[in-house]
């Protein structure tokens, strides 16, 4: 009998357990269901949660309760300009939830002309910023600290455009021209290659601040116009030429490119708050993170065209119209792809070559320091690319064939 009531008594406790078993699931099952993205996994700690942009390194905190789920950390991104396809690759890895992967929401801020994203980074008004090289190192030189960490353009799309008939077919042929150019340091490459050939930009040929548009070259006010092969260029080739009641064609007009000349410098790059990444591993973690999933998002654009034009095409708003953008992104893609180190590593020698045209051109005093950029970012997040199976050269890539509508409708 004293073992039947045993027997009896470790049935009730084992009844018991199995009960409490239940509903230590059923609250499980209840936090799952919350909706929240996971991306990644934490130690759950009774310390109180730490903002993303102060968090640092620590020994993870081991204890008998699961992890709980990360919810999307928030960041932001400057843009050196409005919504249009030079920035496609960002805007496909929001739109396409890249970036919710890797455990980001990441707010995407227009730009402008009088927007200049080193100062908005270094100001802590964005996490991380799109810009030229050079808009970035000039800032650096004056006492921004904010580093290159990853290179997306690994050439420049800058052309001095003429008409066919004005005879400009070389840089020499500038001398004693009316030269549009923009200016606010868009001027360099030109100034570099009239250099180049022994002109001298401010005696030499006749300098004309030129809006950004080509109606100034259209209307013969200027005999050259400064213009980004997806950009302006395309603006001209939108237009209705008066003699023939048809669009301009490329056979209308002659174009000088700043990389066959030698003095190209690199643009598009992403920038990082460089005081943040010596003293915020959490940060490092997201810059990689981020940084992975843009290059995600320009490998789309370049396998997945259309679909990447439509993403641009629905910013709110974009600049120009869907034959626009796509003419844009075709350009863009070629800016980008092949990438022979990788998508988003730095090129040195293309680098060197930009210091070369800075320096040269008083633009920058002297040579940058070694933290004006670095590619461990970039390799990791290129290394994670690639274990993904992801192609990040590009070798294959061929420049597509767009079809202009009048106004880039």
């Amino acid at each position: 009998m004293k073992q039947l009531k045993l027997w009896r008594l470790l049935a009730l406790l084992l009844a018991a357990a199995l009960v409490l078993a239940s509903c230590g699931n059923d609250d499980d099952d209840d936090s799952s269901d919350s909706g929240t993205p996971v991306a990644q996994a934490t130690a759950a700690s009774e310390e109180p949660e730490v903002p993303a942009a102060t968090a640092v390194s620590a020994a993870p905190v081991v204890t008998d309760e699961p992890s709980a789920p990360e919810e999307l950390q928030e960041i932001s991104l400057q843009l050196q300009w409005v919504p249009q396809s030079q920035f496609a690759g960002y805007f496909a890895a929001r739109d396409l939830g890249y970036y919710n992967d890797v455990g980001l929401d990441v707010e995407i801020i227009d730009g402008s002309v009088d927007i200049v994203p080193a100062t908005v980074l270094a100001s802590g008004g964005a996490d991380f910023a799109i810009s030229w090289v050079p808009r970035g190192l000039v800032p650096r030189e004056e006492g921004l600290n904010i580093t290159n960490i990853a290179q997306v353009y690994q050439r420049s799309g800058t052309l001095q455009v003429s008409f066919v008939d004005a005879g400009i077919n070389d840089v020499t042929d500038l001398e004693g021209r009316l030269v549009g150019n923009w200016g606010f340091g868009n001027e360099l490459e030109l100034f570099a290659g009239l250099n180049s050939v022994g002109l001298d930009p401010q005696s030499d040929v006749t300098l004309v601040q030129q809006d950004f548009n080509m109606t100034a070259l259209i209307n013969g006010d200027i005999d050259a116009a400064q213009a980004m092969i997806y950009n302006e260029y395309a603006q001209v080739l939108e237009t209705i030429n008066p003699e023939t009641g048809e669009l301009f064609q490329p056979e209308d007009f002659a174009v000088i490119d700043w990389n066959e000349v030698g003095t190209a410098m690199l643009q598009d790059a992403i920038w990082a708050d460089a005081g943040r990444l010596a003293d915020d591993a959490m940060y490092r973690d997201i810059a990689v993170r981020f940084v992975e999933a843009s290059l995600r998002g320009w490998i789309f654009c370049r396998d997945n065209f259309q679909a990447c034009v439509d993403i641009v095409v629905g910013a709110s708003p974009p600049f120009g119209g869907p034959s626009h953008q796509a003419w844009m992104l075709n350009e863009v893609n070629a800016l980008v792809w092949p990438s022979p180190g990788g998508v988003g590593v730095m090129d040195q020698g293309l680098y060197d070559q930009t210091i070369d045209v800075a320096t040269s051109q008083g633009i920058l005093t002297e040579e940058p320091d070694a933290g004006a950029f670095r590619t461990d970012i970039a390799e990791e997040a290129v290394a994670n690319l690639v274990a993904a199976g992801y192609d990040v050269y590009g070798n294959d890539f061929l420049r597509g064939v767009v079809q202009l509508q009048e106004g880039g409708n």
